[in-house]
């Protein structure tokens, strides 16, 4: 079962609930799941900007809850039947924070009890910049996930840098924009795909795949 809620907020509401970065839209996504101080977090987001306000995706595996700071009038919610993941093509936006894993040398080496270094302790995330590096990795992702990128029909748009802080915890992701069109291979892992998302991130607006059916 998946959920799909839509927040479409003015500029004005946005400055006046001091949602500034992608940790204030991370915290505000939170409190439209009340109650749950100490779950791992099982929904995904994505934000989009026009020149109208801004326009936040949730996806998650339970209803959600309008929060104080939406108005009723920018609230819709609904249940996503199960019939929706039942086409074969979807056209798709995805936007990411891809990455790989590198070994830090400026990091102490981490060694198990057998002896060998742990490459996950010793390693940090860095950003994809090449096209043919970013057009791989989403290939990846899709194999393991249940589905193929129709590889004609794909385009990239780099978003440089989303920023956040959140007192003790700032940083930034770097973001890529994955338009096209994609083919079910695997229709349980692609629903399961749907529900987890892909890549990191995701508790920054990273990772939800939104699909439309494709005749």
């Amino acid at each position: 079962m998946s959920w799909l809620t839509q927040i479409t907020l003015d500029h004005a509401t946005v400055a006046r609930r001091q949602l500034r970065d992608t940790y204030d839209w991370h915290q505000a996504g939170w409190q439209c799941f009340p109650g749950r101080p100490t779950d791992t977090r099982d929904f995904l987001t994505r934000l989009d900007q026009s020149p109208q306000g801004f326009r936040l995706l949730i996806v998650s595996p339970q209803p959600a809850t309008r929060p104080d700071w939406c108005p009723p009038d920018a609230w819709q919610s609904r249940e996503i039947p199960d019939g929706y993941f039942g086409r074969m093509r979807y056209a798709f936006q995805l936007r990411a924070n891809p990455t790989k894993k590198v070994i830090d040398p400026n990091k102490p080496k981490a060694v198990g009890p057998d002896g060998r270094i742990n490459r996950n302790k010793n390693a940090r995330r860095v950003p994809l910049r090449q096209p043919a590096d970013l057009v791989a990795w989403l290939q990846r992702k899709a194999a393991a996930g249940g589905f193929a990128v129709e590889t004609d029909s794909l385009r990239l748009v780099p978003e440089g840098q989303e920023h956040f802080n959140g007192g003790r915890e700032h940083g930034a992701h770097a973001s890529v924009e994955f338009r096209g069109t994609l083919r079910v291979t695997d229709p349980v892992a692609f629903h399961r795909t749907f529900q987890t998302g892909l890549g990191s991130g995701k508790a920054f607006g990273f990772g939800l795949l939104f699909i439309a059916p494709v005749n």
